[in-house]
Protein backbone atom coordinates (compact mmCIF):
# COMPACT_ATOMS: atom_id res chain seq x y z
CA UNK A 1 0.00 0.00 0.00
CA UNK A 2 2.75 2.46 1.00
CA UNK A 3 4.62 1.90 -2.25
CA UNK A 4 1.48 2.47 -4.33
CA UNK A 5 0.64 5.66 -2.46
CA UNK A 6 4.16 6.98 -2.99
CA UNK A 7 3.95 6.13 -6.68
CA UNK A 8 0.66 8.01 -6.97
CA UNK A 9 2.22 11.07 -5.34
CA UNK A 10 5.26 10.97 -7.65
CA UNK A 11 3.12 10.57 -10.76
CA UNK A 12 0.82 13.42 -9.73
CA UNK A 13 3.85 15.68 -9.16
CA UNK A 14 5.23 14.84 -12.59
CA UNK A 15 1.89 15.42 -14.32
CA UNK A 16 1.18 18.72 -12.58
CA UNK A 17 4.68 20.06 -13.05
CA UNK A 18 4.71 19.09 -16.73
CA UNK A 19 1.43 20.65 -17.73
CA UNK A 20 0.11 22.98 -15.05
CA UNK A 21 0.27 26.76 -14.87
CA UNK A 22 -0.01 28.56 -11.53
CA UNK A 23 -2.17 31.68 -11.28
CA UNK A 24 -2.64 33.62 -8.05
CA UNK A 25 -6.07 35.23 -8.00
CA UNK A 26 -5.93 38.54 -6.04
CA UNK A 27 -8.04 38.85 -2.91
CA UNK A 28 -8.38 42.36 -1.47
CA UNK A 29 -5.32 43.07 0.71
CA UNK A 30 -4.95 39.47 1.93
CA UNK A 31 -3.15 36.46 0.53
CA UNK A 32 -4.28 35.55 -3.00
CA UNK A 33 -6.09 32.35 -3.88
CA UNK A 34 -3.58 30.11 -5.60
CA UNK A 35 -4.85 28.04 -8.54
CA UNK A 36 -3.30 25.53 -10.92
CA UNK A 37 -4.63 25.46 -14.47
CA UNK A 38 -4.23 22.38 -16.64
CA UNK A 39 -4.52 23.96 -20.13
CA UNK A 40 -5.69 22.05 -23.20
CA UNK A 41 -5.85 22.77 -26.91
CA UNK A 42 -9.18 24.20 -28.11
CA UNK A 43 -10.96 23.83 -24.76
CA UNK A 44 -14.74 23.60 -24.54
CA UNK A 45 -15.17 24.39 -20.83
CA UNK A 46 -13.39 25.08 -17.54
CA UNK A 47 -14.01 23.14 -14.33
CA UNK A 48 -12.86 24.56 -10.99
CA UNK A 49 -12.00 21.80 -8.52
CA UNK A 50 -12.55 22.28 -4.78
CA UNK A 51 -11.02 19.41 -2.76
CA UNK A 52 -12.29 18.02 0.53
CA UNK A 53 -10.80 17.99 4.00
CA UNK A 54 -9.56 21.40 5.05
CA UNK A 55 -9.21 22.37 1.41
CA UNK A 56 -5.50 23.19 1.59
CA UNK A 57 -3.49 21.78 -1.30
CA UNK A 58 -0.48 23.95 -0.42
CA UNK A 59 0.36 24.46 -4.08
CA UNK A 60 3.87 25.71 -4.64
CA UNK A 61 4.93 28.25 -7.24
CA UNK A 62 5.98 25.47 -9.59
CA UNK A 63 2.55 23.81 -9.28
CA UNK A 64 3.72 20.90 -7.15
CA UNK A 65 1.78 19.62 -4.15
CA UNK A 66 2.11 16.79 -1.65
CA UNK A 67 -1.66 16.35 -1.60
CA UNK A 68 -2.95 12.90 -2.57
CA UNK A 69 -6.48 14.13 -3.12
CA UNK A 70 -8.68 12.59 -5.80
CA UNK A 71 -8.67 15.82 -7.82
CA UNK A 72 -4.86 15.95 -7.82
CA UNK A 73 -4.56 12.34 -8.96
CA UNK A 74 -7.01 12.89 -11.81
CA UNK A 75 -6.19 16.46 -12.88
CA UNK A 76 -4.63 15.36 -16.17
CA UNK A 77 -7.64 13.19 -17.15
CA UNK A 78 -9.81 16.15 -18.16
CA UNK A 79 -7.68 16.99 -21.20
CA UNK A 80 -9.04 14.10 -23.28
CA UNK A 81 -12.48 15.77 -23.08
CA UNK A 82 -11.03 19.18 -23.99
CA UNK A 83 -11.95 20.56 -20.58
CA UNK A 84 -9.50 22.74 -18.69
CA UNK A 85 -9.24 21.69 -15.05
CA UNK A 86 -8.26 24.13 -12.31
CA UNK A 87 -7.18 23.03 -8.85
CA UNK A 88 -8.29 25.69 -6.38
CA UNK A 89 -6.24 26.07 -3.19
CA UNK A 90 -7.03 28.02 -0.04
CA UNK A 91 -4.55 30.00 2.09
CA UNK A 92 -6.24 28.86 5.31
CA UNK A 93 -7.86 25.74 6.74
CA UNK A 94 -11.57 25.50 5.95
CA UNK A 95 -12.30 22.93 8.66
CA UNK A 96 -14.38 19.78 8.39
CA UNK A 97 -17.44 18.14 9.93
CA UNK A 98 -15.58 17.30 13.16
CA UNK A 99 -13.69 20.58 13.62
CA UNK A 100 -16.39 22.82 12.20
CA UNK A 101 -17.14 23.66 8.58
CA UNK A 102 -15.96 27.16 7.64
CA UNK A 103 -16.89 27.00 3.98
CA UNK A 104 -19.97 29.14 4.52
CA UNK A 105 -17.90 32.12 5.64
CA UNK A 106 -18.17 35.13 3.37
CA UNK A 107 -14.43 35.48 2.87
CA UNK A 108 -14.27 31.96 1.42
CA UNK A 109 -17.31 32.50 -0.79
CA UNK A 110 -15.83 35.80 -2.00
CA UNK A 111 -12.71 33.91 -3.03
CA UNK A 112 -14.82 31.40 -4.97
CA UNK A 113 -16.52 34.27 -6.81
CA UNK A 114 -13.14 35.87 -7.58
CA UNK A 115 -11.76 32.64 -9.03
CA UNK A 116 -14.88 32.16 -11.17
CA UNK A 117 -14.64 35.73 -12.51
CA UNK A 118 -10.91 35.34 -13.14
CA UNK A 119 -11.28 32.23 -15.28
CA UNK A 120 -14.40 33.46 -17.01
CA UNK A 121 -12.53 36.55 -18.15
CA UNK A 122 -9.36 34.64 -18.93
CA UNK A 123 -10.98 31.92 -21.06
CA UNK A 124 -14.46 33.18 -22.02
CA UNK A 125 -15.61 29.57 -21.66
CA UNK A 126 -18.44 27.94 -19.68
CA UNK A 127 -17.26 27.70 -16.06
CA UNK A 128 -18.29 24.85 -13.75
CA UNK A 129 -17.50 24.28 -10.08
CA UNK A 130 -16.91 20.75 -8.80
CA UNK A 131 -16.59 19.90 -5.12
CA UNK A 132 -15.62 16.58 -3.54
CA UNK A 133 -16.51 15.64 0.06
CA UNK A 134 -16.14 18.84 2.12
CA UNK A 135 -15.76 20.62 -1.22
CA UNK A 136 -19.47 19.96 -1.75
CA UNK A 137 -20.06 22.44 1.07
CA UNK A 138 -18.17 25.09 -0.92
CA UNK A 139 -20.20 24.37 -4.06
CA UNK A 140 -23.60 24.25 -2.36
CA UNK A 141 -23.01 27.30 -0.17
CA UNK A 142 -21.82 29.32 -3.14
CA UNK A 143 -24.68 28.21 -5.38
CA UNK A 144 -27.27 28.99 -2.70
CA UNK A 145 -26.19 32.62 -2.44
CA UNK A 146 -25.79 33.13 -6.19
CA UNK A 147 -28.24 35.32 -8.06
CA UNK A 148 -30.28 33.31 -10.60
CA UNK A 149 -29.45 36.05 -13.12
CA UNK A 150 -25.70 35.48 -12.86
CA UNK A 151 -24.04 34.50 -16.13
CA UNK A 152 -20.62 33.74 -14.63
CA UNK A 153 -21.35 30.13 -13.70
CA UNK A 154 -22.72 27.43 -16.03
CA UNK A 155 -23.28 24.49 -13.68
CA UNK A 156 -22.29 22.60 -10.53
CA UNK A 157 -21.02 19.11 -9.71
CA UNK A 158 -20.77 17.43 -6.31
CA UNK A 159 -19.22 14.07 -5.44
CA UNK A 160 -19.02 12.23 -2.13
CA UNK A 161 -21.55 14.74 -0.81
CA UNK A 162 -21.44 15.56 2.90
CA UNK A 163 -24.57 15.30 5.04
CA UNK A 164 -24.86 19.04 5.70
CA UNK A 165 -24.82 20.06 2.03
CA UNK A 166 -28.07 21.20 0.43
CA UNK A 167 -29.30 23.12 -2.60
CA UNK A 168 -32.08 25.69 -2.44
CA UNK A 169 -34.90 25.59 -4.98
CA UNK A 170 -33.65 28.96 -6.21
CA UNK A 171 -30.55 27.27 -7.66
CA UNK A 172 -31.50 26.81 -11.32
CA UNK A 173 -28.07 25.73 -12.59
CA UNK A 174 -27.62 22.23 -14.03
CA UNK A 175 -26.50 19.96 -11.19
CA UNK A 176 -24.77 16.58 -11.20
CA UNK A 177 -24.12 14.46 -8.11
CA UNK A 178 -21.70 11.51 -8.25
CA UNK A 179 -21.28 8.99 -5.45
CA UNK A 180 -19.53 5.68 -4.94
CA UNK A 181 -21.91 2.84 -4.15
CA UNK A 182 -19.65 1.56 -1.36
CA UNK A 183 -18.76 4.90 0.23
CA UNK A 184 -18.76 4.03 3.95
CA UNK A 185 -17.82 7.44 5.34
CA UNK A 186 -20.61 8.28 7.78
CA UNK A 187 -20.48 11.96 6.93
CA UNK A 188 -20.83 11.34 3.21
CA UNK A 189 -23.12 8.39 2.57
CA UNK A 190 -24.70 8.03 -0.87
CA UNK A 191 -28.09 9.08 0.49
CA UNK A 192 -26.75 12.64 0.73
CA UNK A 193 -26.26 12.93 -3.03
CA UNK A 194 -29.60 11.23 -3.71
CA UNK A 195 -31.40 13.59 -1.32
CA UNK A 196 -30.12 16.68 -3.10
CA UNK A 197 -30.87 15.50 -6.62
CA UNK A 198 -34.25 13.94 -5.82
CA UNK A 199 -35.30 17.07 -3.94
CA UNK A 200 -34.72 19.44 -6.83
CA UNK A 201 -37.66 20.74 -8.88
CA UNK A 202 -38.38 18.40 -11.79
CA UNK A 203 -38.11 21.29 -14.25
CA UNK A 204 -34.39 21.67 -13.52
CA UNK A 205 -31.56 19.72 -15.10
CA UNK A 206 -30.35 17.29 -12.43
CA UNK A 207 -28.69 13.89 -12.46
CA UNK A 208 -27.39 11.35 -9.97
CA UNK A 209 -24.57 9.03 -11.07
CA UNK A 210 -23.44 6.03 -9.02
CA UNK A 211 -20.00 4.47 -9.46
CA UNK A 212 -18.94 0.99 -8.36
CA UNK A 213 -15.62 -0.84 -8.35
CA UNK A 214 -12.10 0.18 -7.49
CA UNK A 215 -10.51 -0.57 -4.12
CA UNK A 216 -10.51 0.96 -0.66
CA UNK A 217 -7.51 1.52 1.61
CA UNK A 218 -7.08 3.24 4.95
CA UNK A 219 -9.72 5.31 6.71
CA UNK A 220 -13.11 5.09 4.99
CA UNK A 221 -13.25 8.89 4.76
CA UNK A 222 -9.82 9.30 3.18
CA UNK A 223 -8.86 9.90 -0.42
CA UNK A 224 -7.70 6.32 -1.09
CA UNK A 225 -10.96 4.80 0.15
CA UNK A 226 -14.06 4.25 -1.98
CA UNK A 227 -14.98 7.73 -0.78
CA UNK A 228 -12.09 9.06 -2.87
CA UNK A 229 -12.95 6.95 -5.93
CA UNK A 230 -9.72 5.01 -5.60
CA UNK A 231 -8.92 3.43 -8.99
CA UNK A 232 -12.20 4.63 -10.46
CA UNK A 233 -10.90 8.14 -11.16
CA UNK A 234 -11.21 7.75 -14.95
CA UNK A 235 -14.91 6.91 -14.61
CA UNK A 236 -15.44 9.79 -12.18
CA UNK A 237 -13.97 12.28 -14.65
CA UNK A 238 -15.77 10.72 -17.60
CA UNK A 239 -19.18 11.00 -15.93
CA UNK A 240 -18.52 14.61 -14.95
CA UNK A 241 -17.10 15.57 -18.35
CA UNK A 242 -20.00 14.03 -20.27
CA UNK A 243 -22.48 15.99 -18.16
CA UNK A 244 -20.57 19.23 -18.71
CA UNK A 245 -20.38 18.73 -22.47
CA UNK A 246 -24.07 17.78 -22.70
CA UNK A 247 -25.27 21.15 -21.41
Amino acid sequence: MVARVLLAIVLSHLALNAYGQVFDVPHQSDAPTRTLLMPVSQPKAVVLLFPGGGGMLRLKKDGSTKSRHTFVRSANLWAQYRIEAVLVDTPYDLGDLKRGDRRNQQDHLDRVAEVIRYYKRKTDLPVWIFGHSMGTSTVSNYANQLSPQSKQLTGIIIAGTIKTASLDDSVVLPALAIHHVQDACLGSLSENSARIINGRPKSLTSRLEMIDGGITEGNVCDSFAYHGFNQTEPELIQRAAQFILSQ
